[in-house]
């Protein structure tokens, strides 16, 4: 789950635009004016781009909107941050007076087509230009029947595991190159800090739980893998299937591993997964380690220096290799010249460099020319790397509960882990058979 109206990144006064002025990349997906098989409207010098970002996310975005965009367009492309963004949707969706919408699921680009989403063929987007420009796993996650909907616009890399670098490496520690090596240490830390090496948090109002099933979706790429995890995804093998029950009892070594987790699992349903990280920062850290996606630094201490003060490393593979990503889509809702061109820039190397800088440093480019150079500091720099490289090696899976049916993704999927915390190891079995009972038939 890419999360949505909890991420506050602070706006910055000038463009961090260094890397990305010798940049020429015209974009390889650029719309025909023509529009494709559609029927193109006329013009009419606006553009509506609905979104979910926080208000100051929103603001950094349009100030490089701004810049790089309406500055030499001809029409005004602007940004609305929504604190209701699925209402919001499905109203201006329905009422017609929506142009674009930015989605943070893939089911949604679905819901969108149902509400009169416009086709990127009929926007006149090659889509061989743009698997180019995304790789064809993103561009596929925007496919409906035969036609693609949804232009990816940003991503999260999933599988990292934060630690406080200055004692991390001050105590003699290895970043672990295997999941028993991260156990081992976990043990070292316990038994020589004296304290739980995991810090958790699974608390986010609504939305409780989305990070357990991260946890479970990392370690079925780990120990399935990508094919497996696919048929998982779209209920090819049933939840309650043996390779979800090994990737649970897994998980469970560090819920409920010996002194692991700080405060307990039975807990970590309690406490907000943005105030879980902070103990790590306590002197002496109060936790060692905590597994979060890239945007979680934006819930550091403002005073921590990336690269200093923390770091982080991959989630080490178990079974296989495998990285999870979550991220937005744009769907369009109207044919026409201006719609067209705002998403080909939008979604340009130019663009989607400038958004990596300290202005919105919290998002990562799904687009692939991006490079490293681009991010406000080499910790996004190297989370983009690892993104762009398991989207081109076809390692990279999109987070599965986004996916799933609404009544298990963000419904028994996000409970069933709380019950799991709560009820302890020898629940997992049971966990399983009563989400796999409320897939939809």
């Amino acid at each position: 789950m890419r999360m949505r109206r909890l991420l506050a990144v602070p706006a910055v006064a000038i463009l961090f635009l260094a890397a990305c002025g010798d940049d020429d990349d015209d974009g390889g997906g650029q719309a025909e004016e023509s529009g494709g098989g559609g029927e193109s409207e006329e013009n009419t010098g606006e553009v509506n781009v609905l979104n979910a970002m926080e208000p100051e996310e929103n603001d950094a975005v349009q100030s490089i909107v701004d810049d790089l965009i309406n500055s030499d367009a001809d029409y005004e492309a602007t940004l609305e941050a929504s604190g209701n963004f699925e209402e919001d949707f499905q109203i201006r969706s329905e009422g017609g007076d929506l142009d674009i919408a930015l989605v943070p699921q893939p089911g949604a680009v679905r819901d969108a087509v149902a509400q009169g989403a416009v086709s990127l063929e009929d926007l006149g987007f090659d889509i061989a230009d743009l698997e180019d420009r995304f790789g064809e796993y993103l561009v596929g996650l925007g496919e409906v029947d035969g036609e693609h909907y949804g232009l990816p616009t940003n991503v999260n890399l999933k599988s990292m595991i934060w630690y406080p670098k200055d004692d991390f490496d001050a105590a003699g520690y290895a970043v672990p190159e295997t999941f028993d090596d991260l156990i081992a240490l976990s043990d070292q830390i316990r038994d020589e800090q004296g304290v739980a090496p995991w810090c958790v948090g699974f608390e986010s109002e609504g939305a409780t739980g989305w990070p357990a099933t991260d946890w479970m979706e990392d370690i079925m790429l780990r120990t399935a893998g990508p094919d497996v995890y696919d048929q998982w995804v779209n209920h090819d093998i049933p939840f309650n299937d043996e390779s979800v029950q090994n990737a649970a009892e897994i998980f469970g070594q560090v819920m409920f591993g010996d002194g692991f987790v700080l405060g307990g699992a039975d807990q970590t349903p309690a406490i907000p997964f943005g105030d879980a990280p902070g103990p790590m920062f306590q002197d002496p850290p109060g936790c060692w380690l905590h597994r979060q996606a890239s945007f979680i630094n934006a819930f550091f201490p403002p005073e921590a220096e990336a690269g200093v003060d923390y770091d982080w490393f991959p989630f080490p593979p178990i079974d296989q290799e495998g990285t999870l990503i979550a991220g937005e889509f744009a769907v369009a809702f109207r044919n026409a010249p201006e719609i067209q061109d705002f998403l080909d820039r939008f979604s340009s190397q130019e663009v989607q460099c400038a958004q990596g800088g300290e202005t919105a440093s919290s998002r990562l480019s799904p687009n692939i020319d991006v490079g490293p150079d681009c991010y406000a500091n080499e910790i996004l720099g190297a989370s983009s790397e690892i993104t762009t490289a398991a989207l081109e090696d076809g390692t990279a899976r999109f987070d599965a509960s986004d996916q799933m049916p609404t009544e298990v993704g963000a419904g028994s999927f996000w409970t069933g882990m709380m019950d799991y915390m709560s009820r302890g190891p020898d629940s997992a079995t049971q966990v399983l058979d009563d989400i796999e009972a409320s897939w939809p038939q």
